[in-house]
């Protein structure tokens, strides 16, 4: 998928063979890649220039890929990818959490990667669809405000409050269909981190993360609710303007 500049991906894995593997396989497809050994090669990389994404392995000796996905997602908007145990549902779970948009099990298949890449780098600089969304530049989300256009969520002073690709992905989808019930697999195929057969609480995670960011008391959500049995409901004070 070559570009006018090539996207930059780090591939953080302590085996030698698999980072270089995966460098090798992505490389095809007009990416800058850059392989490295731990968390050390991969601070000095971002210092060196900025990268799109990154491939991370959870189990690496020294800091370990849960860390610094957690370290990453506080200061960037990069697009995260786990490579986790194929039986390691905890990881994967934590993963998600910490703020990770995908995760890929071990042994996983080059093409099914690469596919997973090109949608976590598709989000960021996707640019809303409607008519109506190219004249109405941003939406209300209780007392934030969601920036179509920059992808970003403000609160009322104007600062941003941090969101992964899919979080925007998922507020998004909820914008565009105030006070209507989505299904969690509606909302999968929106911001299709995994589908629901693999991993089902995927969508409960990421609406979770996004009430911490935007509700009051997020045990008692008033703006995304939860619909027993059916998926969630955004509740507007205000709509599209």
């Amino acid at each position: 998928m070559p570009t006018s500049q090539a996207q930059r991906i780090l591939v953080v894995d302590d085996e030698a063979d698999i980072r270089h593997l995966i460098c090798d396989f992505l490389s095809k497809d007009g990416y800058e890649l850059c392989a490295c050994s731990g968390a050390e090669e991969l601070n000095a990389a971002l210092e060196s220039s900025p990268a799109d994404a990154v491939i991370l392995d959870i189990t690496m000796p020294g800091e370990d890929g849960l860390s610094i996905a957690r370290r990453l997602r506080a200061n960037s908007r990069l697009g995260i990818i786990m490579l986790t145990a194929l039986d390691d549902v905890v990881d994967r779970i934590v993963g998600l959490e910490v703020g990770a948009d995908d995760y890929v099990a071990k042994p996983f298949d080059l093409r099914e990667l690469r596919a997973r890449v090109r949608a976590v780098l598709r989000r960021p600089g996707r640019l809303p669809d409607s008519d109506g969304e190219r004249q109405c530049q941003r939406v209300n989300i209780g007392s934030y405000c969601l920036d179509l256009q920059s992808r970003e969520l403000l609160s009322a002073d104007g600062s941003e409050i941090h969101l992964t690709a899919t979080e925007f992905d998922l507020l998004l989808a909820f914008a565009r269909n105030p006070n209507r019930v989505l299904s969690r697999d509606h909302l999968l195929d929106v911001a299709p981190g995994r589908d629901c057969e693999s991993f089902d609480r995927a969508i409960d995670i990421r609406v979770n993360r996004i009430r911490k960011k935007i509700e009051q008391n997020p045990a008692k959500p008033q703006i995304i609710k939860t619909v027993r049995s059916a998926g969630y409901m955004f509740v507007p004070q205000t709509s599209l303007h």
